[in-house]
């Protein structure tokens, strides 16, 4: 139950992140924050106590295995994660090349 809460409770820091900062990096840090919440969460969905891992075929007994889904869909989501993150800190990089500020309300006033 306390790695669920773990999940949650970084879940929600990422949402307090995105939506109450002003400084675009921060920002970016949120959503990296949301993305571990939902990895760390399918990880943990496919995880079962004292189970064997799926690679293992000469078992002599009946074992429980580890669902190696949610194990694949994290892999692919770690691989997505990493091209959205490099993609809005080079949108940030951009963005202060030409305003000279990371401060989203001063962007805004520039803009006008």
């Amino acid at each position: 139950m306390v790695p669920y809460l773990c999940c949650i409770i970084l879940f929600l820091i990422g949402i307090y992140a995105i939506l109450t900062k002003r400084n675009l990096i921060k920002i970016a840090i949120g959503f990296c924050l949301l993305e571990y919440a939902v990895n760390l969460f399918f990880a943990l969905i496919g995880y079962k106590k004292d189970a064997l891992a799926p690679i293992y075929t000469n078992v002599s007994q009946s074992k429980n295995f580890v669902d190696p889904i949610p194990q694949a869909l994290v892999l692919t989501a770690i691989v997505i994660g990493l091209g959205t993150t490099a993609l809005l800190l080079s949108v940030a990089v951009r963005i202060y090349e030409k305003y000279k500020t990371l401060d989203i309300k001063e962007i805004k006033r520039l803009k006008e």
